[in-house]
């Protein structure tokens, strides 16, 4: 079972782009930083464990989202499943913000902004120590605004709670913009696959990024 994972609460402030969402190649300490109020009008940003009822959301995130800038996989169907055998509300962290308008209910008091999943790379006991970034999506209202960073933030506690020593991803070759966000985040390139995919004819490195969570 994964560790628990408390709420926690920024301010949002300029500072990310968009980075890739489940299905890419990443592509694909309880966070109690506040921020100057950023793009989408500021306001307190929050990172929680996924539940099972923001699926349907989740997808429309991965839909609105879908690009080879970051994306190898086919574009999402808009009516698949978001939560199966393989990806569990477990492994996936949401940031939410205060709803616009005033809420008709409790339950939407948010809207969900973004997501990041954070698994095993492997079910190999030897390699348990690894955690790996393997979908992150940030809606494109807020993009710019520190959304994907502290998603990264918070996947990073996420893995070293649960014992992790490094977290990886992938990122292609080609998304500039998601690589200077790891980097600024202490990844760094492990490795590279030259013109690993083929994507809008062109051939398009696929990277191995990592860091120490210690």
């Amino acid at each position: 079972m994964s560790p628990e994972v408390p709420e926690t609460a920024i301010r949002m402030s300029p500072s990310c782009p968009h980075v890739p969402h489940r299905g890419s190649p990443c592509h694909s300490e309880s966070m109690t930083h506040v921020h100057p109020a950023g793009a989408a009008g500021g306001g307190e940003l929050r990172i929680r464990p996924a539940r099972a009822a923001d699926g349907d959301l989740l997808r429309a995130l991965d839909v609105a989202t879908w690009s080879h800038l970051h994306a190898v996989t086919e574009p999402p169907s808009p009516g698949a499943p978001f939560f199966d055998d393989r990806h569990r509300t477990d492994d996936y962290l949401v940031a939410e913000l205060p709803a616009a308008a005033p809420a008709a209910s409790p339950g939407d008091a948010a809207r969900v902004v973004g997501y990041v999943c954070v698994v095993p790379p492997t079910a190999l006991p030897v390699n348990a120590h690894v955690r790996q970034i393997q979908g992150l999506v940030v809606a494109p209202d807020v993009r710019g605004a520190g959304v994907a960073r502290a998603l990264l933030r918070a996947a990073a506690e996420h893995a070293r709670a649960a014992g992790a020593r490094r977290l990886t991803l992938r990122v292609l070759g080609h998304n500039a913009p998601a690589r200077r966000l790891y980097e600024s985040e202490g990844f760094a390139v492990e490795g590279v696959l030259p013109e690993e995919f083929l994507l809008d004819g062109a051939y398009v490195d696929d990277v191995l990024m990592g860091r120490t969570l210690l």
